[in-house]
Parts: C-alpha cells; structure tokens; sequence
C-alpha cells in the first residue's frame, strides 16, 4: 500500500467519524392509485412488502404528502403504505351533493382500500383526522392492528380546549353559525396557524407546506366538502367514551407522540391516553401539529425503536 493511498483511506475515515454513520438507503416511493367503491385512491408505498406494515392516516387539510419525511428516512426497514381519503389530496373528490363525507363513509372507504391493496396486519399511524379514522377501523378489525403509533390526535375531550367552543356551536346549530364556521376554518391564516401554533421558532416551518394546503382548499368544491366533514366531527367526540373504553379493553401497544406546539389539540390529551393504556411510550416533542414534518429524524428514530421491540406479525 503506497502512502498516498493510506493517507486517502485515514482521510475518508475521518470524515466518517465527524459526519456519523449514513442513513439507509430510502426504498422507492411507488405513487398508485386503486379502484375503491366506484372511487380512485390515491395511495404512496415504500419498503419491502414482506416487512412489517404501517399505514399511516393523514390529517387535516393535508393528505398522504404529509409524510414524505418519515418515507424518507423509515422505508429502508418497514413497508409504508399512506392513502389520500375521498376529498383529500390526489384522490377522486366527488361533490359534496354525490358523496357522504362522514367519518363513518370514509373509514369505510380505507376499510375497503386496506382490502383491496391486500393489508392484513399493520401498525396505524394516526395524526389528527386519521385518529377518527383510525379508531373506527380498530373498533371493526382489532385482530389487523398490531400497534398504534399516536401523533397529536384526539379520543378524549381532554384534548380540545377552548378553541372548541365555536365549534360546538356550528355542531350544534349548523344554519345559525355555517358562515362564521368557514369564514375561519378554511382561511388562509387558519391554515397557516394550524402549522406555527406556538412555536417560538416559527421561521423554521416552511410556508410551502400551508401554501400547499391552501391551494388545496381553495378547489372547487373543497368548502362544502369540508364543512360537510367538520360538521360530522361531532360524531367522533361522542364516541370518545366507546374509544376510552375500547383502549381500556385492548391495551394496545401504543407510541404517543405529541408536538407540545399544538394549537388545534391540548397537551392534556396525553394523559387521557396514558390513564386507558398505562403502558403507552409517551413522547413530548418540541413541535407541532404537523410533528411528523418538524421533527422527522426524532419520530423516525422513535418510531423504529418501537416498532423493533413489537412482536413478530403473524404469518398470513
């Protein structure tokens, strides 16, 4: 060996050690769709199909973008699976006149697509409006869910604070507060905030991700199919009794992941969670609603220790 290349080798050796180890090499994300109910499911996939699955459920506004972050870093190891709900990102939108959009119609829907993309078993990632989402297809499947992972999503009335007030009035007289309720809800500085909350840091969110949704909301038709879903969402708050008592039942292997910068949903809910699955991981993170894009190294670490110490799935 000449010095040369012993020099070459000690300095690439050294660059090792100050930049870390690499991170896997992520799997190629597949963008399909799929014949659901007479809809196109918008659906993204990475990782190997014979690994364990997770089929992570979006939020509001967003859709399976979302979690392009955690694709990134997680589907070297676990097979990822995250579809866009009717209404919501690349998939169909039928109008509000034509389609039901209720939180019962559109676990159905991911029922079905679970089905049709042949998911067995899986770990659900739930984030805002894929807790209700989530919680129903628990309730119906319980033998397919392996685990839940929990990131700022609601089952208790713990965790909506007086942000809510206004939206209990829309729930329970729609004609009378309707106009005031998408006035606020679908505007661009909801959006906005939805992302900031209380972050101190806020100049390290990227408005793109707002942008986004905003122009997502702003097609046509998205004000009454939204308003039409936000309105249902008193359905998932009176279930929350059925939901604590089903956690409570089942203990589920739970990762509780809460962005403390929330202004949507209350810290408190992860006490709730705590008191119905003792056992839970619970982690409070410096971020947001959107923690899954503030702090995507962190949840993916997280999430891969967890997911690691889960039993084996069964073989189908």
């Amino acid at each position: 060996m000449t010095i040369k290349s012993l020099l070459l080798m000690l300095s690439a050796a050294a660059v090792l050690s100050v930049a870390g180890p690499s991170r896997p090499a992520q799997a190629e994300t597949h963008y399909k769709t799929v014949q659901v109910d007479g809809l196109s499911i918008f659906y993204r996939e990475a990782g190997p199909v014979d690994a364990p699955t997770v089929l992570l459920l979006h939020g509001f506004p967003s859709s399976s973008r979302m979690y392009e972050p955690l694709f990134a870093r997680l589907s070297s190891r676990y097979h990822l699976i995250a579809p866009d709900y009717p209404g919501f990102g690349h998939s169909d939108a039928p109008s509000a006149a034509t389609f039901a959009y209720t939180f019962d119609h559109l676990a159905k829907v991911i029922d079905h697509f679970t089905a049709a993309v042949g998911l067995k078993q899986y770990v659900l990632y739930m984030q805002d409006y894929g807790g209700p989402v989530g919680m129903r297809l628990a309730l119906a499947h319980p033998e397919r869910v392996r685990a839940f992972v929990i990131q700022n999503a609601v089952s208790h009335d713990a965790g909506l604070g007086p942000l809510w007030a206004k939206r209990r009035e829309f729930w329970a007289d729609r004609a009378g507060h309707e106009t005031a309720l998408r006035t606020v809800f679908l505007a661009p500085a909801t959006t906005r905030q939805r992302h900031i909350g209380s972050n101190p840091a806020h100049d390290t969110v990227d408005p793109d991700r707002w942008d986004d949704e905003q122009m997502l909301l702003s097609r046509p038709g998205q004000s009454d199919i939204q308003t039409d879903l936000f309105y249902d969402y008193r359905t998932n708050v009176a279930s929350y009794p059925a939901w604590g008592a089903w956690l409570r039942e089942h203990r589920p292997p739970s990762l509780v992941l809460w962005g403390r910068y929330d202004p949507s949903f209350q810290i408190d809910e992860v006490a709730a969670y705590q008191q119905d699955v003792p056992d839970a991981e619970v982690h409070v993170l410096d971020a947001g609603h959107f923690a899954a894009q503030d702090k995507p190294d962190d949840i993916a670490r997280l999430m891969a220790a967890f997911l690691d110490r889960l039993p084996k799935p069964a073989k189908p």
